[in-house]
This record gives C-alpha cells, structure tokens and sequence, in this order.
C-alpha cells in the first residue's frame, strides 16, 4: 500500500535526502515546478501551444519557490506570466529566495494586494496557488484570504482553471480541516505521495484532480520503522480472497451472527449475506426463538439456531469451530441483548461489534473497553464514535485555530488505543486503525465516491462482509482495509439507485474483475 504523509513527515523525507548529499533543495523545488508545468500540460494539452496567460501566487515559504520555478518555466514554453508574491522577498527562505532572484531577471513580480491579485480587470487562462503549503500552522487571513477566496469565483463565473501547488492554501495537510479559508481548485498537484488531507475531509471537493509526481525521494515500506506512517487502501490481491482448490466448508469458517427480535431481523440477514459471499464456509444467525419463524422464512443457504439469551450462546460457542462473531445488526439494546456481548467477548473469538452493540454502552463505553480485546472490531459511524468518544469527538468537531489540526486519523488512532482493539471509523473516507498503532485509510472519493452506499443496511453488509473474512482466517485490520475496498467497489459494480440487498450480489463480478 503507499504511504499517505503528514505535512512533517514529508519534510523528514526531504530533509534526510538533503542531509545525505543525494540532492540539494535547490534541485527539489526545480523538480516540483517542472512536475507541475508536466501535470498542467497533461491535464490540458490545449495549454500546449504558447501564447496563454497566467498568474502565479506565491508565499512567503518554500511552496512560493516552487511557484517561481513554475512561472519560470511557463515563461519559458511562450507564456505571459504575473507572479504576485505574499510576504518579503527579503524572508524568504534561501532556496525560494534563489529562485525569486532566477524570476525577477525574467519578468515582473508584484505584491499579493488586494487590487493587484483579487480583483483583475483582464482573467488569466491559469492561475498558480502556491502560497501556502504542508506547513500552514495558523488560520489565513487579511490578503491571502481575500485572494484566495476570489480563486473560485473566477474559477467559476469566468473559467479560469485554477492549480494549487501540494494542497490548496488554507488547508491543513495533516487533516484536510479549512484554516480561515479553503478554495476549490481544478488540479492539486503533490509531490512524492499524497498528504492526508488529499484523502480526508471534504477532499474531494476543494483538491479537484489529485496528481502525485515523483521527484526522485525515496518510498517507504510499510515495516516497523514506518509504524507512524498511514497507509492507502488499494485493491486485495487475488490469491487473498481464493479458496483452495481442495478442501471443505469448515475450512474457510463458520460465522455467527446474532439477530434481534421480531420485527428487527433484517439487518443481521444482511449482514449474514453478506458474510456468505465473502466465502465464508457456513453462515448461522443466531435468532430469539420468537423470531425464528420470521427469518425461516427469508433464508436458505444461511442456518438458524435459537438463542434466547447469554447462557444459551455460552453454550453454542463450546463448538470452537464457530470461529468469528457479529453482533449488533438489528440486536436491540437491553439487558438481555447487552448480556449477549457481555458472554460473547470475553471467549476471544474474532468479533465485530456493529450499530446496536456500541449504542447499548453509549453510557458507560468504559464497560465495553474492558471486555474488547485484540480480535475485537468495532465499527462506529460518526454519531456511534461521538457516543462512544466522546472527548476525542469533540476535538474532532472543534474549529482549528492553527494547525496540525485533528483528525479523523489522530481519533481512530486514539480510540483504538483506548479499546484495546480494532476501530474501522466509517464514512467516505474510512480510517482503520489498530491498538499497535497501524493506521490506514479507504477512500471512496474521487474517481471512486460512492453516494448511494448512504442507504440503510449498507453498514450491516459491510460488517457481514468483515466477519466472513474473519471467519476465512484473515487478521482484524486485514479484514476491515478488504471489507472497505470491496464493499465499495460493489456499489461502483452496480451504480445508481443501489440498496443493501444489491451489495452481496455484486461480488461475484467483482471477484472476477480481480482475477478470481
């Protein structure tokens, strides 16, 4: 999986290539202008031909020096270029203030004003944001604010196609939060590998197109090492998900899943679908017996057994080779339901706990905390994390006054420390973090959003999808980073007017797409 970076560890990077003699930054920001001059032809070849006109905004940071080799360079290529610069030249740190000296010899570079950048009596075809980078810290104000939030008006009502250079100015790199501000571009163009915010937030609204452009940094593994690092979700390898070509049903598992009462079984026969077409061997839903009549009369290749309470699923779980768990699907929230977690966690099996199981601890999650363990999953939306974390929730939901701000990774992280186990924080941009410290993120953004999965049941699928790969033997944060890709690529597979019962029948097509 690549590596997503936090605006320091992006500079480590850099840093540690600088401080090896490999490169010198001088040759790193001449490579960053040149990739975005690339990224800009590719994106537009009807920019190719000279004779186009563009403006390019600078900061007072390295991320202006690289908006000084962009104008250079499309100055070169025939183009008339306006560089407007935000701060002293005279502060500039050595290698932007190298390459402003390189520009000023070429052409003109004005003050970023009010009048001379925000409101323009003659549109540029192509505006360059680089004023500020991966090291904002505090909110934009005064100039730079009024600038930037004039970008998407000429964007808009004149067409004007606008660029930023790493991120958007005005968002902050670690957590894709707005600080003061946050224009909406056409292209983002990164350097190395994509930043966080690329892939949190609102992203896929103020980045436009994300395209990363190597310039010649080295990559991480994902090793012990890099434990801090996040890391991008992207598509299982077959050989993952194949079942072996000799074998028998108990070999790929036996997932139990618990049902509520009458009335209330739908969302666990959702989630039980969807743990069978994962390929899991066997599949049982664990009914109230008042209710078994209900769902005998909605499944075939899914078994029932009755279970009234605690004791009775003590008692069913002697057989070790129901292997993996669910609860929570429609379970109900009351004492004998909370009875049901209360006997099923402390037998260590894999276990995803879902909707109802979190919202019955909603009181005291200190209860739940203690009975999870590390084969725990715990999968909350936004409301089921507030109730669950609170204090991290609202650290979540503050307004940053500077940045790094908090972030949905900086939560998921915390909150699988503080529960011992596996947290998949849901929405469309997914975090998965384990109590080790891993973390990654599956984004459904992009070329890759998928509104319609906001549809009820669609999380009770994916936490039958989770407990089927549990079942087959796969790890917690395994699980959940598949689960994710899979239960997405399914509502890409069937598109528009998608619900829940479409999911599971999506994956045989898509197991075909990967190879299966």
């Amino acid at each position: 999986m690549a590596e997503l970076l936090t605006g320091a560890q992006m500079r480590a990077i850099e840093g540690a290539a600088i401080a090896s003699g490999s490169v010198t930054g001088l040759e790193l920001m001449e490579r960053a202008g040149a990739a975005v001059v690339e990224a800009i032809f590719e994106e537009w070849p009807d920019f190719a031909p000279n004779g186009h006109t563009a403006s390019v905004l600078c900061g007072p940071g390295n991320n202006g020096g690289d908006g000084f080799v962009i104008a250079r360079r499309l100055q070169d290529r025939g183009w008339t270029v306006t560089v407007h610069l935000y701060g002293d030249a005279d502060k500039l740190p050595p290698d932007a203030r190298t390459n402003h000296d390189r520009w000023v010899a070429k052409g003109p570079c004005v003050p970023l004003t009010d009048r001379s950048a925000g409101t323009v009596k003659s549109m540029p075809d192509l505006v360059i944001d680089a004023i500020f980078g991966t090291g904002l810290t505090r909110p934009v104000e005064g100039e730079p604010e009024f600038v930037l939030g004039n970008l998407e008006t000429i964007r808009d009502d004149f067409g004007v196609r606008c660029v930023s250079v790493d991120i958007p100015s005005g968002i902050c790199s670690d957590s894709g939060k707005w600080l003061g501000c946050g224009p909406k571009v056409d292209l983002t163009v990164s350097f190395h590998t994509e930043k966080l915010a690329h892939r949190l937030e609102h992203a896929d609204t103020y980045s436009g197109k994300v395209v990363v452009k190597d310039i010649g940094l080295p990559h991480a593994e994902q090793s012990d090492e890099r434990a801090g690092y996040v890391w991008m979700v992207e598509p299982p390898a077959a050989p993952v998900l194949a079942k072996p070509t000799e074998g028998q049903k108990y070999g790929q598992g036996h997932a139990l899943i618990l049902s509520g009462g009458p009335g209330r079984t739908g969302a666990a026969r959702l989630a039980a679908r969807g743990a069978l077409r994962i390929g899991a061997g066997l599949v049982t839903l664990g009914v109230p017996p008042k209710a078994q009549a209900e769902v005998a009369s909605h499944i075939t290749a899914i078994m029932q057994t009755p279970i009234a309470n605690a004791d009775a699923l003590t008692e069913l779980l002697w057989d070790t080779r129901l292997n993996a768990l669910c609860l929570g699907p429609g379970l109900g929230t009351g004492d004998t339901e909370r009875g049901l977690v209360e006997a099923a966690l402390p037998l260590y099996r894999p276990t995803v706990l879902d909707a109802d199981a979190l919202s019955m601890f909603h009181k005291m999650p200190a209860d739940l905390f203690e009975l999870c363990h590390d084969r725990t999953v715990l999968t909350p939306h936004g409301g089921e994390f507030a109730r669950l974390f609170p204090d991290l929730a609202a650290k979540l939901t503050a307004e940053p006054i500077g940045g790094p701000a908090y972030s949905k990774v900086d939560a998921a992280r915390a909150a699988a420390q503080r529960a011992g186990c596996t947290i998949l924080f849901k929405g469309a941009s997914t975090v998965i973090a384990s109590p080790d410290g891993r973390c990654s993120i599956h984004s459904a953004q992009y070329n890759r959003a998928a509104p319609w999965l906001a549809t009820a049941g669609s999380g009770d699928v994916l936490a039958g999808i989770i407990t089927g790969l549990l079942a087959r033997g796969m790890g917690p944060m395994q699980a959940c980073e598949t689960a994710a890709w899979l239960h997405t690529e399914c509502a890409l597979e069937f598109g528009p007017a998608l619900v829940a019962e479409d999911l599971p029948e999506q994956l045989p097509a898509v197991f075909r797409a990967l190879g299966l």
